[in-house]
Protein backbone atom coordinates (compact mmCIF):
# COMPACT_ATOMS: atom_id res chain seq x y z
CA UNK A 1 0.00 0.00 0.00
CA UNK A 2 2.84 2.39 0.87
CA UNK A 3 4.52 1.63 -2.43
CA UNK A 4 1.45 2.71 -4.44
CA UNK A 5 1.16 5.96 -2.43
CA UNK A 6 4.83 6.77 -3.09
CA UNK A 7 4.39 6.02 -6.80
CA UNK A 8 1.32 8.28 -6.90
CA UNK A 9 3.20 11.14 -5.23
CA UNK A 10 6.16 10.71 -7.56
CA UNK A 11 3.85 10.70 -10.59
CA UNK A 12 2.15 13.92 -9.45
CA UNK A 13 5.52 15.56 -8.69
CA UNK A 14 6.95 14.71 -12.13
CA UNK A 15 3.70 15.77 -13.84
CA UNK A 16 3.73 19.09 -11.97
CA UNK A 17 7.35 19.82 -12.85
CA UNK A 18 6.80 19.00 -16.54
CA UNK A 19 3.57 21.01 -16.60
CA UNK A 20 5.31 23.98 -14.95
CA UNK A 21 8.19 23.90 -17.43
CA UNK A 22 5.77 23.74 -20.36
CA UNK A 23 3.76 26.64 -18.98
CA UNK A 24 6.91 28.72 -18.38
CA UNK A 25 8.16 27.99 -21.92
CA UNK A 26 4.95 29.02 -23.68
CA UNK A 27 3.90 31.89 -21.37
CA UNK A 28 4.52 35.31 -22.95
CA UNK A 29 7.28 37.24 -21.24
CA UNK A 30 8.81 40.69 -21.30
CA UNK A 31 12.52 41.39 -21.43
CA UNK A 32 13.92 43.24 -18.44
CA UNK A 33 15.89 46.32 -19.39
CA UNK A 34 17.88 48.12 -16.73
CA UNK A 35 19.15 51.65 -16.59
CA UNK A 36 21.51 52.60 -13.83
CA UNK A 37 22.40 55.62 -11.71
CA UNK A 38 25.31 56.08 -9.34
CA UNK A 39 26.69 59.09 -7.51
CA UNK A 40 29.62 60.36 -5.53
CA UNK A 41 30.18 63.55 -3.58
CA UNK A 42 31.09 65.53 -6.70
CA UNK A 43 29.31 63.83 -9.61
CA UNK A 44 26.55 61.46 -10.68
CA UNK A 45 26.43 59.11 -13.64
CA UNK A 46 23.45 57.41 -15.30
CA UNK A 47 22.58 55.40 -18.39
CA UNK A 48 19.62 56.27 -20.62
CA UNK A 49 17.80 54.22 -23.27
CA UNK A 50 18.33 55.49 -26.80
CA UNK A 51 16.48 53.07 -29.08
CA UNK A 52 15.78 49.33 -29.34
CA UNK A 53 18.93 47.47 -30.37
CA UNK A 54 21.27 50.39 -29.67
CA UNK A 55 23.60 50.77 -26.69
CA UNK A 56 22.47 53.04 -23.87
CA UNK A 57 23.85 56.55 -23.62
CA UNK A 58 25.83 57.46 -20.52
CA UNK A 59 25.53 60.88 -18.85
CA UNK A 60 27.71 62.46 -16.16
CA UNK A 61 26.53 65.41 -14.06
CA UNK A 62 29.42 67.33 -12.47
CA UNK A 63 28.11 68.87 -9.24
CA UNK A 64 30.97 71.38 -9.03
CA UNK A 65 30.60 72.92 -12.50
CA UNK A 66 26.92 72.14 -13.02
CA UNK A 67 27.68 70.63 -16.43
CA UNK A 68 25.83 67.60 -17.76
CA UNK A 69 27.69 65.68 -20.48
CA UNK A 70 26.87 62.46 -22.27
CA UNK A 71 27.99 60.09 -24.97
CA UNK A 72 26.85 56.97 -26.80
CA UNK A 73 28.92 54.09 -28.14
CA UNK A 74 28.39 53.04 -31.72
CA UNK A 75 27.89 49.27 -31.73
CA UNK A 76 29.65 48.86 -35.09
CA UNK A 77 32.76 50.98 -34.51
CA UNK A 78 33.06 50.42 -30.73
CA UNK A 79 33.74 54.13 -30.25
CA UNK A 80 31.76 57.07 -28.93
CA UNK A 81 30.09 58.87 -31.84
CA UNK A 82 27.27 60.90 -30.27
CA UNK A 83 27.89 63.54 -27.59
CA UNK A 84 25.59 65.87 -25.65
CA UNK A 85 25.90 68.62 -23.06
CA UNK A 86 23.84 71.02 -20.96
CA UNK A 87 24.74 73.74 -18.50
CA UNK A 88 22.44 72.66 -15.67
CA UNK A 89 23.78 75.34 -13.29
CA UNK A 90 22.69 78.03 -15.74
CA UNK A 91 19.32 76.37 -16.37
CA UNK A 92 18.55 76.23 -12.64
CA UNK A 93 20.20 79.60 -11.92
CA UNK A 94 22.19 77.84 -9.19
CA UNK A 95 25.66 79.12 -10.05
CA UNK A 96 28.94 77.23 -9.83
CA UNK A 97 31.20 76.31 -6.96
CA UNK A 98 29.47 73.31 -5.40
CA UNK A 99 26.65 75.21 -3.60
CA UNK A 100 23.96 73.54 -5.68
CA UNK A 101 22.64 70.13 -4.64
CA UNK A 102 21.77 68.02 -7.68
CA UNK A 103 20.22 64.65 -8.26
CA UNK A 104 19.76 62.86 -11.59
CA UNK A 105 17.69 59.93 -12.79
CA UNK A 106 16.92 58.50 -16.24
CA UNK A 107 13.40 58.07 -17.50
CA UNK A 108 11.71 56.69 -20.54
CA UNK A 109 8.86 57.86 -22.67
CA UNK A 110 8.18 59.19 -26.07
CA UNK A 111 7.33 62.85 -26.39
CA UNK A 112 6.06 64.23 -29.68
CA UNK A 113 9.15 64.92 -31.74
CA UNK A 114 9.86 68.45 -32.81
CA UNK A 115 12.04 69.05 -35.82
CA UNK A 116 15.39 67.42 -35.09
CA UNK A 117 18.34 69.81 -35.17
CA UNK A 118 20.33 69.51 -38.37
CA UNK A 119 18.06 66.90 -39.94
CA UNK A 120 18.70 63.17 -39.99
CA UNK A 121 18.58 62.91 -36.19
CA UNK A 122 16.09 60.80 -34.27
CA UNK A 123 14.67 61.58 -30.84
CA UNK A 124 15.83 59.09 -28.20
CA UNK A 125 13.36 57.06 -26.17
CA UNK A 126 15.02 58.04 -22.89
CA UNK A 127 14.95 61.31 -21.01
CA UNK A 128 17.01 62.73 -18.17
CA UNK A 129 15.47 64.25 -15.06
CA UNK A 130 17.65 66.56 -12.96
CA UNK A 131 16.54 67.90 -9.60
CA UNK A 132 18.17 70.77 -7.73
CA UNK A 133 17.45 71.30 -4.04
CA UNK A 134 18.33 74.99 -3.56
CA UNK A 135 16.11 76.14 -6.43
CA UNK A 136 13.46 73.52 -5.64
CA UNK A 137 13.09 72.57 -9.34
CA UNK A 138 13.11 69.41 -11.42
CA UNK A 139 13.96 69.69 -15.10
CA UNK A 140 13.53 67.26 -17.97
CA UNK A 141 16.02 67.00 -20.85
CA UNK A 142 15.81 64.96 -24.03
CA UNK A 143 18.26 64.34 -26.83
CA UNK A 144 18.55 63.35 -30.47
CA UNK A 145 20.98 60.82 -31.91
CA UNK A 146 22.38 59.79 -35.27
CA UNK A 147 23.42 56.22 -35.99
CA UNK A 148 26.72 57.07 -37.64
CA UNK A 149 30.25 55.70 -37.69
CA UNK A 150 32.15 58.96 -37.31
CA UNK A 151 32.21 61.07 -34.12
CA UNK A 152 29.96 64.13 -34.28
CA UNK A 153 30.43 67.40 -32.41
CA UNK A 154 28.59 67.72 -29.07
CA UNK A 155 24.95 68.79 -29.31
CA UNK A 156 23.11 70.69 -26.58
CA UNK A 157 20.42 68.71 -24.76
CA UNK A 158 16.90 69.98 -25.34
CA UNK A 159 15.18 71.39 -22.26
CA UNK A 160 11.67 69.98 -22.21
CA UNK A 161 10.11 71.52 -19.09
CA UNK A 162 10.58 72.26 -15.38
CA UNK A 163 8.39 72.13 -12.32
CA UNK A 164 8.84 73.47 -8.81
CA UNK A 165 8.55 70.90 -6.05
CA UNK A 166 9.31 73.26 -3.16
CA UNK A 167 10.17 76.88 -2.43
CA UNK A 168 13.66 78.12 -3.21
CA UNK A 169 16.19 77.86 -0.38
CA UNK A 170 18.21 80.93 -1.49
Amino acid sequence: MKSKAKEGRLLWLVSGVIGGLCLAYFWPYEHAYAVATDRDAKFAICTVDVAPGLPEAVFVLDFVTGRLQGGMLNSQTNSFTNFWFANVAEDFKSGKGGKAMYTIIPGSGFLSANAAPGGGATVALGMIYVGEMTSGKVGCYRFYYRNQGQPAPPVELEKVDYFVFRESQK
